[in-house]
């Protein structure tokens, strides 16, 4: 790593944050529309930096909110994991941003319950982590494959990563 990737790095995790505090109100809860996980699919694009940023950014996020420890580092742990699979399936892009989605919404979902009640899908009586990762999974997808996917095109388009 070089000055410009660690300049990267903070870039995209004040990005991250700062997209998440200023849309809190959607970025947190039981259903949740994460827009900053859009940032996530530039780890396609931008490679490591982009991974540690969002991680990075997602530690920073979660801390202003403060729904707790476990949120703070696990959230943090599955946009890392998240941008490590885009990173690895980067030849495969719409494949590896639904893996990525999966992977939030996994790890989110796995804990979000704790905090707080089960969103009612489809009036289906599911067990409360099974509602709330299936919640998390389908705005994660919206986020990181839907307007992340977008995000790396244009990008690659305008001539900014490969």
């Amino acid at each position: 790593m070089n000055t410009k990737d660690y300049t990267l790095v903070a870039v995209i995790a004040a990005l991250y944050a700062a997209l998440v505090i200023v849309l809190a109100p959607v970025s947190f809860g039981p259903i949740q529309l994460r827009v900053a996980d859009c940032l996530i699919a530039l780890s396609a694009a931008l490679g490591w930096p982009a991974v540690m940023g969002v991680g990075l950014g997602a530690f920073i996020g979660n801390i202003y909110y403060g729904l707790g420890v476990i949120d703070i580092v696990f959230g943090a742990i599955a946009n890392l994991v998240a941008g490590a699979i885009i990173l690895k399936l980067k030849d495969r892009l719409l494949v590896g941003l639904l893996a990525g989605s999966l992977a939030v919404g996994v790890i989110v979902g796995g804990y979000l319950w704790i905090y707080f009640p089960p969103p009612d899908i489809m009036g289906l009586n599911l067990p409360v982590w099974l509602g709330m990762i299936i919640s998390v999974v389908l705005s994660s997808i919206i986020a990181v494959a839907g307007l992340g996917y977008g995000l790396v095109k244009a990008l690659k388009a305008a001539g900014y990563a490969e």
